[in-house]
């Protein structure tokens, strides 16, 4: 109980929650993105054990983040999950045939959030890890602490989803962006990439366009079917 009293661990966990605030906007969006083609009931469901289970899995992260990053290739496999992520998302249709496939569709709104934030939280829990500077009790608690945030956040994007359809598709670009920098990133192009500057924005920007312009096409040859 002594490290409540200490100002430190208040400071820690003001920056930890400040940390993930910020850096938790592009996951409210996968989470939204994955979610909003479930039936209402299952949506909050799929954001909660989504969101938690996410969480859980930063935690994790954090112990091994910095030793992963180093690892060759590994940011470009990663990329490529998030580009297909993307690409499936925007040009998923809203179809389901009773309560087996909605359970099913549950069940990939989970996963598909769980590997977005396995690929797009590598680097983010290292700022964290930082933040918290080793106290395993301060990195719990303020990771705990963004659930709620994190909830918040995709149930908000939900909502203004089916109010405005052309925030899917810049959600979607937006995992297209994060998937190019993620790719480009890796450590095997890091001497590449720094020697080259623009690689880290043409690499976002293609992975963008990749996603939209891939996505586009299956929900047009989706709606041709039809």
């Amino acid at each position: 109980m002594d490290m409540l009293q200490s100002a430190d661990f208040w400071i820690g966990l003001v920056k930890i929650i400040w940390i993930n605030i910020i850096l938790s906007g592009d996951n409210a969006v996968v989470i939204a993105l994955a979610a909003r083609s479930l039936p209402p009931q299952q949506q909050q469901k799929a954001i909660f054990f989504g969101s938690g289970a996410a969480v859980v899995l930063r935690i994790a992260l954090t112990v091994v983040a910095a030793k992963l990053l180093a690892l060759s290739f590994l940011q470009i496999v990663g990329g490529l999950l998030l580009l297909w992520i993307g690409v499936q998302l925007l040009g998923e249709e809203d179809d389901g045939e009773g309560e087996a496939k909605e359970h099913g569709n549950l069940l990939a709104a989970v996963r598909t959030i769980l590997i977005a934030d396995l690929v797009m939280s590598l680097d983010n829990v290292i700022a964290v890890a930082a933040a918290a500077k080793g106290s395993m009790v301060l990195l719990v608690l303020g990771l705990a602490i963004s659930i709620p945030l994190v909830i918040f956040g995709s149930t908000l994007m939900i909502k203004l989803m089916e109010r405005f359809p052309i925030i899917v598709t810049l959600g979607a670009a937006l995992i297209g962006w994060v998937g190019g920098e993620t790719i480009v990133s890796d450590n095997v192009l890091k001497e590449w990439a720094a020697g080259n500057p623009w690689l880290h924005y043409a690499g976002a920007a293609l992975g963008a366009a990749l996603v939209i312009t891939i996505g586009k096409s299956l929900q047009h040859r989706a709606s041709k079917a039809e």
